[in-house]
Parts: structure tokens; sequence; C-alpha cells
């Protein structure tokens, strides 16, 4: 119906441009018009008879008629650069990738999209267009006909498979790319710069949308985040992610290889779509978890592979090692100790002054530990992954040991935590110590005593409400009812003015004052961490409970492994990641430090691969070059399955160091995840590269508007406008309304 009235496409004028062949002056066109309607005006003025409404009316129809009658006498033409006929060429690109193979009818997305080439719009290319077929997945393939398509790939490499058709410009003048795709990018090659790369081209490419926008009846399990190593015994928090199209229930269950290891009902809410769900894991014995995280598919849920998340855990030989001095014996002290001991993952080795030259140890692993106190050296104070000093005065350590205590938070990575107490903080004069510049806080600088006997009640903030450290039940609004609900605290310390980088998990309120102030605050530092308590009466929580009550003890436990589980070890082996979907490359990279925590650059570093199948692979790790005592290789691990990590670094023939992790490698994943149609992703390539976005049932109009592309062979053609059915047809439109206007006024 548009070409019948207006001749030409849609696409001629959108891409025209509106111009005049007559000779005469454009500027009398204008001229004219104006001074037929004041003609129009002033015969119309002299009929009195009329009213003015009418005579308006009247007036109007005219002068529009007179307009179109000048405007075609100026012969009017559309200017469109169109491309030649049978000299240019048009890549059609189809993705065969496996999430081409997802349907939501009897067909596939990827037969769908050769059902709609076939039915005219391959034909309607080749009228004006050579046309060349690829098809691509993790690869590009040139196809001589959409019987060639190969099986589904692996992987969509949407960028790649763009660059490798660009380049065939180069030969043959190509005036658009068609991209038939949902958008499923997993490959990581559209980047900005490759965007840029390919907009440089000068083609456009027209992305084709295949598949919804949303899916419906789908529960896809997104993430799964979960430390990668733990202590033997050692319970860890798995937050997961589930992405869903409503509200309802399933149930998540994880297992050690064939082995369940944990379930929980989840309620998806329909909040965005999302909803996250922690699940408790514990660690087990030493060795490696194969965890598989899986949640029950929905009634007549069509993929089910999305259901499914891998992660691998290696569960370390080794406790934590937590160092803890007081300067008096004090509950604190012994209910901490109480909460550590229920853990048999942690080591609390503690120092209690007894009197001014004496000290109680307590949780030492030899005589030797701590026997000189505090340690002396900064060899025997990295030792420890983290360090809580309670009520004790920063003048009972000499120079050294500040400097070294600063540097364990700074450059060992440790954890260290400050108690409140009658020499703790302020009042033990640890504002003006060095380690103080890894406070969250300033510590108030006077002379009068800080610590106070003071009520006061803990609450929770927005930040605490989130961490792991604070959350003492899984549900969120029971998890601040058990924080509300605690015994009152007996003593309170300011912490002072916080630093810019300080997070507040919990806050105190006291008596009827509506103001809190800071009592859990913490930032990072250097490689570690400091946190800062503000109270020494949380045992007030453990004895004015009922003994069941583990609150006290879940708190501490869950804050003693955040202060320690951060801080590496002397010696790493890690991956860039511990589950590879359909990815081969494995980069490795190995940390090497001595007892100070120095790195070690001259060592020999040798990496061993072992498959399930007992294949093995050995390679040199490379050092960084940096000074940093880090090494770095690149492994291959080819087929699907678990893969042990081992690494030994020498010095000569003496072994300096050692180290495992394990890795897994999963064949058909990545494709089944985030199958939804991806149309930003697609208008962004389009916008980008000078195309647009269409969608699949609109491909029959698409070769039109790629004959007048501005890419290849193009010729510029003038397309008369005088003559349009549409014209004619308006000129008789406005004389039959005044026609009729003027019988039913009787004014003819």
């Amino acid at each position: 119906m548009f070409e019948l009235l207006f001749k030409y496409s849609p696409w001629a004028w959108r891409a025209g441009e509106l111009s005049f062949a007559s000779s005469w002056p454009l500027w009398l066109l204008p001229t004219l018009a104006i001074a037929g309607a004041a003609i129009i005006a002033a015969s119309l003025l002299r009929r009195r008879h009329l009213r003015v409404r009418r005579r308006a009316a009247l007036g109007a129809l005219q002068a529009a008629m007179l307009a179109i009658i000048l405007f075609m006498l100026w012969r009017p033409v559309l200017l469109v650069e169109r491309v030649k006929d049978r000299e240019n060429v048009v890549a059609v690109v189809l993705d065969a990738s496996a999430s081409m193979a997802h349907g939501e009818g009897e067909h596939s997305r990827l037969q769908e999209s050769v059902r709609a080439l076939d039915s005219g719009a391959l034909d309607a290319f080749r009228k004006s267009f050579g046309v060349r077929l690829f098809s691509f997945a993790n690869e590009v393939h040139s196809l001589q006909s959409l019987a060639e398509v190969p099986p589904p790939g692996t992987q969509t490499r949407i960028g790649d498979a763009l660059h490798a058709v660009m380049q065939t410009g180069a030969t043959t003048p190509l005036s658009g790319i068609v991209v038939i795709t949902d958008g499923g990018e997993n490959g990581g090659t559209l980047s900005e710069e490759r965007l840029a790369e390919l907009a440089s081209f000068g083609v456009p490419v027209h992305t084709v949308g295949v598949g919804p926008e949303k899916n419906r009846n789908d529960l896809e399990l997104d993430s799964v985040a979960l430390a990668e190593d733990a202590t033997p015994g050692e319970v860890l928090n798995a937050e997961v992610t589930i992405r869903h199209d409503g509200k309802g229930k399933t149930r998540l269950r994880v297992y050690d290889g064939e082995r369940l290891l944990a379930a929980s009902e989840v309620e998806l809410s329909s909040d965005a779509g999302i909803t996250t769900h922690t699940i408790p894991i514990r660690a087990g014995e030493s060795g490696v978890r194969d965890l598989h995280f899986t949640l029950d598919p929905l009634e007549g849920e069509r993929n089910t592979i999305n259901n499914t998340r891998t992660h691998v855990l290696d569960v370390m030989p080794r406790r934590r090692n937590i160092l803890y001095i007081e300067g008096e014996p004090r509950w604190e002290y012994k209910f901490i100790r109480r909460a550590a001991e229920t853990d048999s993952s942690l080591r609390l080795a503690s120092l209690v002054r007894a009197t001014p030259n004496r000290y109680y140890r307590q949780g030492i692993s030899s005589a030797e530990e701590l026997a000189k106190g505090f340690p002396q050296t900064a060899e025997e104070l990295f030792a420890y992954d983290a360090v809580i000093i309670g009520s004790f005065e920063a003048a009972a350590l000499n120079a050294e040991q500040h400097q070294a205590l600063k540097d364990f938070v700074d450059r060992r990575g440790g954890g260290l935590l400050m108690l409140a107490g009658r020499d703790g903080l302020a009042d033990g004069g640890w504002g003006r110590a060095p380690v103080a510049q890894t406070f969250p806080a300033a510590l108030p600088d006077t002379t009068s005593k800080t610590f106070a006997h003071l009520a006061a009640r803990p609450r929770l903030t927005i930040y605490g409400a989130e961490s792991p450290i604070t959350r003492l039940n899984d549900d969120p609004k029971k998890n601040v009812a058990a924080w509300n609900e605690l015994p009152p605290l007996a003593d309170l310390q300011p912490l002072g003015r916080l630093k810019p980088g300080a997070i507040v998990l919990v806050e105190a309120t006291s008596g009827s004052s509506r103001t809190a102030q800071p009592l859990l605050v913490w930032q990072h530092y250097g490689r570690g961490a400091t946190y800062l308590l503000g109270t020494a009466s949380t045992w007030r929580w453990k004895m004015r409970l009922p003994h069941q009550d583990q609150r006290h003890h879940t708190f501490w436990r869950q804050l003693l492994h955040a202060l320690a589980s951060d801080a590496p070890a002397r010696t790493s082996l890690t991956t860039t990641q511990k589950v590879y979907d359909d990815e081969k490359k494995v980069v490795v990279n190995a940390e090497l430090r001595n007892e100070r925590y120095e790195p070690i650059n001259d060592a020999s570093v040798e990496l061993t691969l072992i498959a399930d199948d007992g294949a093995t692979s050995r390679q040199t790790m490379v050092p960084s070059g940096q000074g940093d005592g880090r090494y770095t290789a690149t492994v291959q691990a080819d087929g699907p399955g678990l893969y042990r990590l081992s690494m030994k670094a020498l010095r000569g023939q003496t072994e300096v160091a050692s180290a495992q992790t394990h890795i897994r490698r999963n064949n058909g994943i990545v494709e089944h995840f985030g199958t939804q149609q991806n149309r930003a992703l697609l208008q962004r390539i389009a916008d980008a590269t000078g195309g647009r976005y269409w969608r699949l049932d609109q491909l029959d109009e698409l070769p039109e508007a790629l004959r007048y592309s501005k890419a290849g062979v193009v010729e510029r053609q003038t397309l008369d406008l005088w003559n349009l059915p549409a014209l004619f047809l308006l000129l008789l439109a406005l004389k039959g309304a005044e026609w009729l206007l003027r019988l039913r006024w009787k004014t003819l």
C-alpha cells in the first residue's frame, strides 16, 4: 500500500534527500504560495454572507490546493544512493551455537531461522545481491547452502565471527552483514575496542533477534559465591543466585560427587526475577570437594541444564592460627576462647598478663611458642593469620614489635581486631602507635578515659544486615530480630572519627538517646584488614541467654573466620577460576614468599597437571619479572573432568615451597545459560556499525532496506515525486471537501 501511494519503498524515503528539479528559483515557491493565499483571503472577505469560520475553512482548503499544485510545478525529486544490482555482496551470518538449539515451540531457533530464510528472504536478497552464507559458534564456517549448517557449537563468539566476515570486504564489495542470532555472546569477543574496530570497516551490521527476550517457566542457577579453599571442619556459607520469571518454590541440593551434603527449600520472590539464597556447607575432612549445586526443575521446564552449577573446594589440612593477647584476665577473654574452642578449624593461641612480667599461655602448639610474650620478630608474628589485642597498652611493645604489627596487616595480609577495655583502644595509647594507620577510625586523642560502664543495645546497620560476620539467622528479617533480642551490653568505648574506607557493621544505642555510635567497624588496609570492637561485654550474650542459645558463639566464630580466612599463605597456587565451562586454556599463578613474607624471585618452579584419567603434563612456570614473587604458566585442560595442579619450587636442590589446587572442566554447559534473546547487545552492535535491529518476523523487509545501503558499489538516482498518486489523491480530497462544504452550506 505504501508503494502504491508513494511509488517507492519506505527505505528509499528514509535514505533519500528531498530536492527540486525545476530551474525556477526556490524562493519563488513560498512567495507565490503566500501571494495566492492572500488573493484567496481577499476574495473570501468579500463574501460577507458567510460566517467567519466557514470562510476560514474554505480558505484553508483552497490555499492547501494551491500550495500542492505549486509544489508539483517545481518538480520535487528524491535523491537516493542505491547499491548497484548484482554488483554487491550481502553476508548472511547464521548463529549455529547450542543456545540456538533451544526452542519455544515445535522447532528450534536455528530451524526457525533457516525456515525464515528459505521462505523467500534469501531469494529476495539474491535479486539484487550476491549472497554469501556463513554459520558461526566458536568458529566461522562458509556455507554453500543452508543444508550445510554444522551441528550446534559449544560457544557463541559474535565479535570474532563479524570480524572474520568483515575481512571478506577487502576482496568483494560488501553492502552489509545480516547476523541472525539470539545474542548469547559468551566468548568475550565484543569489547568496546572490538566494536570500534568493526565500525571502522564501514559495513553496516543488521542484527536479527531470535527467541523471546524473557524466558518463561525456567529456573536458572545464575551463580554460586563460595570460598575456593577451607580448613577441615569449617562451615562455609554458599550464596546462590537464582533467575526466574515468577513466584514459586524449589529445592536446592548440594552434592559432593554423588553424596548429598545439604538441601534447602527456596522461596522464589518476584522481585526483578532474582532470588539470592544462602546455604551452609560443611567442608569436612581434608581433600577436594567436587560440589554440584542443583535446583529441582519446575513442572514442564524444558531447559534443566541451567539448573546446575559446579564448584571446586579445596579443604587444606591446616587450621587458622590466631594470636590473642590480653593485659588482664577478664570475662570477654574467657568467652571468646570458649567460642573458638567449638570450631576445630581455628586455633586460638592466647597470652594473658597475670603479673607485670608473667603471662599465662593457652592454646599453644609447643613449649617455645610465645615463651617470651608477644612475638619478638616479624617471622614469629607472621606465622599467625590474625591477631586480637584486648585491654593491653601499646607501651608494652617496643618499636620493632610495633613495626612488625603494622607490617602484619599491610604486608603479610593478616587480620587485626582491637577490643575495647580499660587499657584498650584510645585508653591504651593505640591511637599514637604505627599500627593506627591501619585502623578504620581515628581513635580519640584525649587524656581522659574513654572506656565507660554504660548499658547499650547493639543494632545492625544496612551493611551488617548483609555481612556473613553478623548473620545469626539465614532469613534477613529473623536475623535483625535475633540482634534486637540480644541482652544489652554493659560497657562502651568510642571509636572516634571514621575514615573514608570504614564499614560499620554494628552500632550501639544507649539510654534514651537515639544517636547511635559505631560498635563494630572494619576496613581493608594493604593486603589485610583491621577491625575495631567498641565493647568488652559481648560475654553477656552468652550469660544472660539460655545455655542452648548459640548466638554468642556463632558471632565470634564468624568474626574469627573473617579475621583469619583472607590472610594469604606464604605459598599459593591459584587459577583465574575454579570451574572452566567450555574453555580449555587455564592460566595458573603461583606466589612464593619467605618467613618474613618477602618475595622469592630466584626459584625454579615446575607445574604438574594431572587429569582424572591419570594423564600428566609438566610445565615450567615463568617469573613475572616484577620482583613480586609471582610465577605464571598456561596449561590446556582438553577434556572434561577434575584436574589436580601441583607446584614445586626449588632453589638449587632445596625445595623452598610446594602447593596444589584443583579445577573442574565442563563441556556443553555455557550455551544453556542466559538463553533469552539479548536484544540490548544486538541493538548495540547495530547502532555501532550503522545497521539496524530486526525481529525474525521482519526478515522479509530487510532485502529492500539493504538496497539503500551506502556501503559497497552504489549509484545515485533521481526519483520524480511530482506524479505521486498520493498528491493527486490529496488534491481530489481537498477539492471534494470544498464541494461538500459548499453543498452543505448552499453556497455554490
